[in-house]
């Protein structure tokens, strides 16, 4: 009996602090987080996922915890793209970062931008035809993931 108890505590104090994980910092500028994200992909040879949200935002969450720990999604983003959370709060609006990127909030949040690693947005995706259930299926954000690499656009050309 005590084992259960102790296996219950241990799965409510992991949700608990996975719910309080702050992914979105409200301080940063997000035209100075874009930069200094595609010099990082310049000197990596990746491109740029910007996931907008924010720690209000439960669906924003929810990906970024699925998009660290996926088996699946988690390497592929690593492998391929530099991460970002770009906030977009009351406190912190990001108005000159989301014009920048196309004002994606249209889409709802969270929404994806990918950016090229010479600096220009080049793909929103919204985020609701990647869900499954109260979660996100692995096998369409890996299709979404797979499409906007920079070799899968090079071949394109």
């Amino acid at each position: 009996m005590k084992r259960i108890i102790i296996v219950i505590l241990l799965a409510f104090a992991s949700t608990a602090f996975a719910q309080e994980t702050k992914y979105y910092n409200e301080n940063l500028d997000g035209m100075e987080q874009i930069r200094e994200a595609v010099a990082l992909a310049r000197q990596t040879d990746r491109y740029v996922l910007c996931q907008v949200g924010g720690n209000w935002c439960p669906w924003c969450i929810r990906f970024a915890q699925f998009a660290y720990s996926d088996t699946l999604v988690a390497p592929l983003i690593e492998r391929n793209y530099v991460y970002i959370h770009l906030n977009t709060s009351r406190n912190n609006k990001n108005e000159e970062a989301l014009r920048f990127l196309g004002n994606p909030g249209r889409f709802g949040y969270p929404v994806f931008v990918i950016i090229d690693k010479e600096g220009k947005p080049i793909h929103i995706q919204e985020s609701e035809s990647l869900e499954l259930g109260k979660g996100y299926d692995p096998k369409k954000v890996a299709k979404f993931l797979s499409l906007w690499t920079e070799q899968a656009i090079r071949e394109l050309k």
